[in-house]
């Protein structure tokens, strides 16, 4: 029997991602799935691109935000539930997936007012914010990390991983032709790696490194290092944002970006070597405690955001060029990582939840 499902989180493709993986096992299975996002966030593209139907909220984020932001975050949130119970109850909603991100909050509450059954994930070490505020009142929480249970209910959490869309797990390792680096920073971008790959642009050319660099730098900062890098001699491109990250992929021979628990999954996934540079700003430095994870593992190394210069990401990506068997190791540690079925779990527990409601 066909189910309305609504799914939320959004922000960046961190949030975004994982909530299509999920809802495109849904669809084949035959049920009808709505998303709740903003206009502002990344998920207004990336949902409509993948052909789903998309209502809007406004919503803000609340955590590690200036005061101001927080006082219109708290004068604007009981509209923000209001619309999204409007939404859930005009679908028909007989279970909520939340991915997370600053405008999960309200459709988290709204499923919790009007007791849709409410499945969360939670990939990090630490809970997000919204998470953390909902935690004993969810229908099932789906963990990253065995250490996240103490956060949830024993008997309504459970380790998956993140869901991952199928096409990362179909990745097969790059065989032949220049050695392919990938640099991204994200769906938005990173200044920290934007930099580091314009500085080290001269040291590859001097060096005579036989190197290709495909950089995703996001949209700020795109047309500057477009240019530059079009004079740089270098073989490759700076883009603004890559639709296929698992194309990306097949066509690297090493991928260097941050730690986001999105990130690490597609990188465990497709089996990719990996240089990660942890954003040092995000919650409870979470990515810092992912990278560490995969690099003392040797599935991955790790550089602090504060040490990724030009001349460091040289360095890494030199000593891992002329490694092939060192890349080979990291290959078969970082496999380890993924889980193949954390989306059809994901989509099993919405079945369950829906049946039991009903």
């Amino acid at each position: 029997m066909p189910y309305s499902f609504v799914l939320t989180g959004g922000g960046t493709g961190g949030h975004v991602f994982p909530a299509l993986a999920v809802a495109s096992v849904l669809r084949e299975r035959g049920h009808e799935v709505l998303f709740v996002g903003t206009r502002e966030g990344i998920e207004a593209r990336l949902v409509g691109d993948a052909g789903y139907r998309m209502e809007y909220i406004r919503s803000s984020g609340l955590n590690r935000v200036g005061l101001r932001q927080q006082v219109q975050t708290a004068m604007q949130l009981p509209g923000s539930i209001a619309g999204a119970s409007a939404v859930l109850r005009h679908c028909r909603a007989q279970a909520v997936f939340s991915m997370g991100g600053y405008v999960a909050g309200p459709v988290m509450l709204g499923a919790l007012l009007r007791r849709i059954p409410l499945i969360v994930m939670e990939p990090n070490a630490i809970p997000g914010f919204a998470n953390r505020r909902v935690a004993r009142r969810v229908y099932r929480a789906l963990l990253g990390f065995e250490s996240t249970r103490r956060w949830f209910p024993n008997d309504r959490c459970e380790v998956t991983g993140l869901p991952v869309r199928p096409e990362f797990f179909a990745v097969k390792p790059k065989q032949q032709g220049v050695f392919t680096v990938l640099i991204t920073g994200g769906s938005r971008g990173s200044r920290t790696l934007n930099r580091a790959s314009r500085e080290s642009w001269q040291l590859f050319r001097d060096a005579g490194s036989d190197i290709r660099i495909i950089h995703q730098s996001g949209a700020v900062e795109h047309k500057a290092l477009a240019n530059e890098f079009a004079g740089s001699g270098l073989e490759g491109e700076v883009v603004p944002f890559i639709a296929s990250m698992a194309d990306a992929f097949a066509a690297a021979d090493l991928v260097v970006g941050r730690s986001g628990a999105g990130a690490v999954n597609e990188i465990a996934a497709a089996g990719m070597p990996s240089v990660l540079v942890p954003f040092p700003f995000a919650a409870d430095d979470h990515q810092k405690r992912n990278a560490e994870m995969l690099a003392h593992a040797g599935a991955a190394r790790m550089v602090a955001d504060v040490e990724m210069t030009g001349e460091r990401l040289f360095k890494e990506v030199e000593v891992l060029r002329q490694a092939p068997e060192t890349r080979v190791h990291m290959r078969e540690r970082v496999r380890q990582f993924a889980h193949p079925g954390a989306a059809d779990r994901a989509a099993d527990l919405m079945e369950e939840a829906a049946k039991r409601a009903r």
